[in-house]
């Protein structure tokens, strides 16, 4: 499918469809610093053979959107997540079924708090409550922070910041299964390549967050499903059981093995639960 540039509020954003446009539509919400590339076009268009519209896009600073002075960034928290309602709005879309991963899940969080009636229904990948919770939660992992903390990139110097995008994936991806160094870098590359300002992305981590909504979790009332791996390095697994039990009548699907994002050894697993989830509402 092409990309196509919607222009809302004055914000420029990339994003990039699959499937029937009279299917269900499903709106895949990347974590923060991470382009749509980030939703491969294997997993989307196993959404599609799936019945469903699948439509990802690049968040500001990433891809093909607009971006900002590193260091400057003119927005928060809150708007990343409203940019999300922006190419619903652009796409003509009343609601759709939401799912993001990582920081992704909890602007999808945010918006089941806010617009619940531009959600259907919820899947939350990777991710953590948005809102705090009366229950203490574990840290990452020793490696990841080392990782966050030490772990630098030339912004300058293209293969710099490749290899240290490959090097944050490998240890993202918790270190129980092997990992497909190849595969990595060439998602890496692709992604480098094509964005206007690969080191804008670096705004994702010094952004306000924005108001945070004043309504517990519990109050989420669309339909949800968390899905989190036993060797997530960022988010480890007792985020999302306190996301499966904060929220009601929510499902938690644990992948074995798994760490922090989409793998493709989960694809399958991932794709069909989010079909079979957003069947249960009536929309398809």
């Amino acid at each position: 499918m092409a990309e196509r540039m919607i222009e809302v509020d004055g914000v420029e954003l990339c994003t990039e469809s699959f499937g029937d446009p009279s299917d269900p539509p499903v709106l895949l919400i990347m974590g923060t610093g991470a382009s749509m590339l980030w939703w491969e076009e294997g997993f989307c268009r196993l959404l599609a053979a799936g019945g469903r519209r699948a439509i990802r896009y690049d968040h500001r600073d990433t891809g093909r959107s607009t971006t900002y002075a590193q260091g400057r960034p003119g927005y928060t928290g809150a708007d990343l997540a409203g940019d999300a309602l922006r190419v619903l709005n652009a796409y003509e879309i009343p609601a759709a079924h939401v799912v993001g991963v990582s920081a992704g899940g909890g602007m999808a969080q945010l918006l089941a708090l806010e617009r619940p009636d531009r959600v259907l229904s919820l899947v939350l990948i990777s991710t953590s409550p948005a809102v705090s919770v009366d229950r203490e939660l574990p840290p990452p992992t020793e490696e990841f922070m080392t990782f966050v903390s030490t772990a630098q990139a030339d912004w300058s110097d293209t293969e710099s910041v490749i290899d240290y995008l490959v090097d944050c994936a490998r240890v993202l991806a918790g270190g129980r299964r092997p990992f497909d160094e190849a595969a990595a870098r060439d998602l890496v590359r692709r992604d480098v390549e094509r964005a206007r300002d690969v080191a804008a992305a670096t705004n994702h981590d010094v952004i306000d967050t924005g108001k945070l909504p004043e309504q517990p979790l519990s109050s989420i009332a669309v339909p949800t499903l968390v899905v989190h791996g036993t060797a997530d390095p960022m988010f480890p697994l007792a985020h999302g059981e306190a996301l499966a039990q904060e929220i009601p009548d929510a499902r938690l699907l644990v992948l074995e093995g798994a760490g922090h994002g989409v793998e493709r050894a989960d694809w399958d697993a991932i794709a069909g639960a989010i079909v079979e989830h957003g069947a249960g509402d009536g929309t398809g």
